[in-house]
Formats: C-alpha cells, structure tokens, sequence
C-alpha cells in the first residue's frame, strides 16, 4: 500500500518511516474516543480517524473508507500521501447479524481494506479491560455489562468514555484485553460468527508497534 518500509533520510541518520493509518468508525461516540484516546497516547504515530457511512451499516462503512483511501494522494487533508494501513472497526450485532456483512467482508478484502471485527459491538473490547466475557451477548446486554463492569464513564444512555481509566496505569489493561480478546478466539471454530468474540486487539497491536519502530 504504498511506501510501507521506505526509509525516510535525514542527516546524518537513517531511520524508517513511520506508518500512515487511516481507520474508520461505525460508532459516533465508544469507538471514535477509544481511538481518538489510543492516538493521543502514541503520539506522533500519524493516525487518522474518521467516521463514515450509514450508522450500522458496515457496507456503507467500507465504501467510505476506499473511497478516502483511493483519493487520499489527491487530498490537501491527507498531506497528498497514500496510507499504508487502512482498516474498518466494525460490529456483527446480535442477536441478529447486520444483513451487509459478508459483503462488506468480500468488498474490503477485494481493496486491500483490513477489517477489525467485534461480535455483538465495540463494548465487549472494552469490556476485557476489566474482566473476562463468557456465554452470548446480545448488543444490549454487552453495553449494559461494560456499565456494570467498569467505572470508565460509560452509560448506555450516553455513551462517552474515559480512555485512561480504561488503558489503566503505563496501558497495563490493553496488554489483559488482548490476552482475553486471543483466548476468546482460540475457543472458538466459527471465527467472527462465534458470540463473544473480537479481533481489535489485532489492530491496537498493530499501532503499537508502529510507534514503537518510530
């Protein structure tokens, strides 16, 4: 996707470039200030966020992102570069599957669209910040258990969240959530299918290292 390894020259260093993310979000308020807090914590990791398409409605979603994508090396926003890395944060909802999924799948791959999956929603990555999450959620029950769970500013009425106290102290919580985000995934032989199950953890590695090679 562009320039992914491309040495970036200075004086008397080499180092490499740092990579560029573009990532799009299906939800206005949880995911949007997760992200916009994990951007703030990394610094000077060039990340953009945006949300795009119709609310719940990952077709739309990904549309929008190959969109900016292809017009990203034209756009005075995008400082006319490519990205390297672009991803769609989408949920599978429960109990009933979003109709457009699989071919919101099929259309991100087919771009080179990478695709971080949550089943039911974007609550149950939060959610294993504080404790495990066993048994089928439905989106309305993992919304209402993060309120229970956790005092990191969400309520299912108003949706707002505390990134610190949800990466807790030096981003210790991120390193459990992952844990429990791979063991979900190792119990399971229906991928995204399965209910609870999510791949962010896949993503927030990602940009991680990122910052930490630049």
């Amino acid at each position: 996707m562009g320039r992914r390894g491309k040495p970036l020259k200075r004086p008397g260093s080499l180092r490499p470039e740092q990579l560029r993310f573009l990532i799009y979000c299906e939800g206005e308020c949880t995911e949007d200030q997760y992200f916009k807090g994990l951007r703030s914590e990394l610094r000077s990791l060039p990340v953009t966020i945006c949300l795009g398409g119709t609310h719940g409605e990952p077709k739309s979603l990904v549309r929008a992102a190959i969109k900016h994508k292809e017009r990203a090396s034209a756009s005075a926003d995008d400082r006319f570069t490519a990205y390297d890395e672009v991803w769609c944060v989408v949920d599978v909802e429960a109990p009933k599957q979003h109709a457009s999924l699989t071919e919101a799948l099929a259309l991100a791959e087919k771009a080179d669209v990478r695709v971080a999956l949550t089943n039911p929603c974007f609550e149950l990555w939060i959610l294993l910040h504080f404790r495990d999450v066993a048994g089928f959620h439905t989106s309305d029950d993992m919304q209402r258990a993060l309120e229970r769970a956790a005092d990191c500013g969400y309520r299912v009425g108003r949706k707002h969240l505390d990134y610190r106290e949800v990466a807790g102290p030096e981003g210790r919580n991120h390193l459990v959530a992952g844990e429990r985000a791979r063991g979900l995934r190792s119990r399971s032989a229906d991928g995204y299918r399965a209910n609870p199950w999510t791949d962010v953890d896949r993503l927030v590695d990602l940009l991680r290292q990122a910052r930490a090679r630049g």
